[in-house]
């Protein structure tokens, strides 16, 4: 998490408990799938990754996704770390999140929509990338009512860290090109 206009380094920021989301599990509600059927979102990744950073900071209560934070994320996109999974429809980019992976870890830093169901759609389209590439472990930080719809889970600081060196003991990639 940042602050506006600090300088030096970002501070770290720690949950415990850490919310996750179940990638094998993860389990998509009836209204949200009725309301994807409806919807037709085409899902695709890294197709506006600036866009959704973008979008992601956009009317937020509190401020932590401060510009120098859009540009570290840009640039570890640059390098293939950072990864956006969007929705679009005929009016273009309608919801997204995005993300870090290290090896067999996602971390969804934040997301957005613009339309009914495009972030639900983001992000059952991200937890279908996760399982076709064989990901470990999908951090989601902190959970929330609309997260645990879909199975997140908090478990505790010992937990987590089993699970992340098992995570990033792996070698894992997000297939461009969706």
């Amino acid at each position: 998490m940042d602050e506006p206009g600090a300088r030096g380094s970002v501070g770290l920021y720690e949950a415990d408990p850490r919310a996750v989301m179940p990638i094998g599990d993860f389990r998509v509600p009836g209204s949200v799938r009725r309301g994807l059927r409806r919807a037709r979102y085409a899902i695709r990744l890294d197709a506006a990754f600036d866009a959704v950073v973008a979008e992601c900071a956009v009317g937020r209560e509190g401020v932590w996704l401060t510009p120098r934070l859009q540009a570290a994320y840009g640039e570890l996109h640059r390098h293939g770390w950072a990864h956006s999974v969007e929705a679009w429809d005929a009016e273009g980019l309608r919801g997204g999140l995005f993300g870090v992976t290290l090896g067999g870890l996602f971390t969804s830093e934040s997301m957005f929509h613009r339309a009914t169901d495009a972030g639900s759609a983001a992000l059952v389209g991200a937890a279908q990338m996760l399982r076709e590439a064989r990901f470990h472990l999908w951090d989601i930080q902190m959970a929330s009512d609309h997260t645990r719809r879909f199975g997140a889970i908090e478990i505790g600081r010992e937990e987590y860290l089993r699970r992340l060196g098992e995570a990033l003991a792996l070698e894992r990639r997000l297939a461009a090109g969706r």
